[in-house]
């Protein structure tokens, strides 16, 4: 594939904040992606890029992660950075300290802000009182990262993202769905939430992504037809139906409604030849993990939104998709410090 491998790309957008992809044009990310396949070049090839030695960055993590945190903070390493990890009891932030107060005293320490957390209006906060740049690590909102690693994993197994046919199947109510028909629009891609008409992203958001889809030439349809959703599919996308700490009886009524739209060898087969599967993780494929086994006992499913036969086939691209957001990661730290 031919990605433009350009070190001047380093520090192009130097205090920029990385809230969510509205605030980016389709050049910005497109040149995001180029700079991470120049990065992650550097990393499978040996070649050092600790430009950034004697920086520090803060991560903020009021909800846990694994892929996140060890992305940002292998990314910071390999950059030169140190990193101090804050999660909900090793800070004050929105409890004893007030956000505009951890903003200003963080940026008089730190280079650069993570936040992993809730609401989407806590990191603009942060962003509003920060001298430093601030990332957004997943909020209710918005993932904006995760989209990153998203398109480079789909540039490097197609060639590009113009005129890729993307479905996301299940709740697209929330960050993945949300940000995923963003980036989606930016980038001149087809874009397909396939659910209940209840679990489409809002009115609102749709209409400002099929605005910027008129620019793009992207699309942007909500259908509740699998079959018709699912034709000609070069993409077929999922995440997690529920999350712990909901209520039972919310657990039960997503499943009962999300369960006709789980990636199945069925679903597969709609898609175009050459289709792939992707999930941004963890995901229920089979009851090894705690939750998946509390599922399987109350509710007799032995697997969720993605059947194990579908995330271990050659379709399956998330572990190449997981690496990818170590990479992404760091062209963001690396272009806005």
């Amino acid at each position: 594939m031919d990605f433009k491998y350009n070190e001047k790309n380093i520090g192009f957008l130097k205090g920029r904040d990385f809230l969510k992809l509205l605030d980016y044009t389709p050049a910005e990310m497109e040149a995001l992606l180029d700079l991470a396949a120049e990065l992650k070049y550097k990393k499978k090839n040996g070649i050092a890029h600790d430009y950034f030695r004697g920086k520090n960055i803060a991560l903020i993590f009021e909800k846990t992660s694994t892929r996140t945190r060890c992305s940002f903070e292998v990314a910071a390493y390999d950059l030169g950075m140190g990193v101090t990890y804050l999660d909900s009891q090793g800070s004050q932030i929105g409890k004893k300290e007030s956000i505009a107060d951890t903003a200003r005293v963080l940026a008089s320490i730190y280079d650069g802000i993570e936040y992993r957390g809730f609401g989407q209006e806590i990191v603009e906060d942060l962003a509003k009182y920060s001298k430093v740049p601030v990332w957004n690590g997943l909020t209710n909102e918005f993932h904006p990262t995760q989209i990153l690693a998203d398109f480079l994993t789909i540039k490097e197994h197609f060639g590009s993202l113009k005129g890729i046919k993307f479905v996301y199947m299940g709740d697209a109510r929330y960050n993945m769905g949300n940000s995923l028909m963003v980036g989606c629009a930016k980038m001149g891609m087809d874009f397909v939430a396939c659910a209940p008409e209840k679990y489409f992203p809002s009115a609102d958001l749709v209409a400002e992504c099929r605005k910027i889809a008129e620019e793009t030439g992207a699309t942007v349809t909500l259908e509740s037809n699998k079959e018709k959703a699912l034709k000609d599919a070069d993409v077929i996308y999922t995440d997690v139906w529920v999350s712990m700490g909901e209520p039972y009886e919310v657990w039960e009524e997503r499943l009962n409604d999300l369960y006709p739209y789980q990636v199945n060898k069925e679903a597969m087969n709609m898609a175009s030849e050459g289709a792939v599967f992707m999930h941004c993780l963890p995901a229920f494929h089979d009851l090894n993990t705690g939750v998946g086994k509390e599922i399987g006992e109350r509710f007799g499913y032995d697997a969720l939104e993605v059947t194990d036969e579908v995330f271990e086939s050659p379709a399956s691209i998330v572990f190449q998709e997981a690496e990818n957001r170590m990479h992404t990661i760091k062209a963001v730290i690396a272009s806005t410090i």
